[in-house]
C-alpha cells in the first residue's frame, strides 16, 4: 500500500505522465465563485458550466451531497466535482463540511478512477472554504483510494 504525496504547487497542473482526475469539494446550492473553483475556472470553463447545469436540474439527475460528476477537460485529465459541503457558510450548524459526503464522494472517485487508470490530484479538499480538517479528511482519502491503490498527489498551493 502507498501513501498520499504531498507537493508544493498547483493541483490544476499535475506533472505526472497518464490518465489523471482533477478532485475538489463542491456545495450542495449550486455556488461556484471562491476557492479552488477559481483556479479550475481559470483553466476550464467546462467544470464550472456542467456543475451550475448539474445542480438547475438536480430535481432528476441525482445532484445531492456524497454526489460526483465527472467532466472530461482534456483528453487525460477529468475534474471531479464531489458535492461534500452543505451550503456556504459557517452557522449554527457548524462548518459548511460534510465528512460523511466526502467519503461518499471519494468511493465514487475511486471507482472512477481505478475504471480509468488515472491518479487523483487534489487541494486539501473540504479544509478551505467548507471549514473542515485535515486531520478528518486525509484517513477517507487514504482508506478510499490509496487502499486501492490508486495513486493521490494532495497540493499545498505556494503562496
Amino acid at each position: 500500500m502507498g501513501e498520499i504525496n504531498y507537493v508544493r504547487g498547483d493541483a490544476t497542473v499535475p506533472s505526472v505522465k497518464g490518465v489523471k482526475v482533477i478532485a475538489h469539494v463542491c456545495n450542495d446550492i449550486g455556488g461556484w465563485g471562491k476557492g479552488f473553483v477559481l483556479a479550475v475556472s481559470r483553466r476550464w470553463p467546462e467544470p464550472e458550466k456542467e456543475y451550475r447545469a448539474w445542480h438547475r436540474g438536480r430535481a432528476a439527475n441525482g445532484f445531492g451531497l456524497g454526489a460526483v460528476q465527472f467532466v472530461r477537460v482534456e483528453r487525460y485529465v477529468w475534474v471531479a466535482n464531489m458535492i461534500g459541503q452543505r451550503g456556504t457558510r459557517t452557522g449554527s450548524k457548524g462548518v459548511p463540511v460534510r465528512y460523511e459526503a466526502i467519503d461518499t464522494a471519494l468511493g465514487l472517485l475511486a471507482d472512477r478512477a481505478a475504471e480509468l487508470g488515472a491518479s487523483v490530484h487534489m487541494p486539501r479538499i473540504g479544509c478551505g472554504l467548507a471549514g473542515g480538517k485535515w486531520s478528518r479528511v486525509e484517513p477517507l482519502v487514504t482508506e478510499r483510494l490509496v487502499r486501492r491503490g490508486i495513486a493521490v498527489t494532495v497540493y499545498d498551493h505556494e503562496d
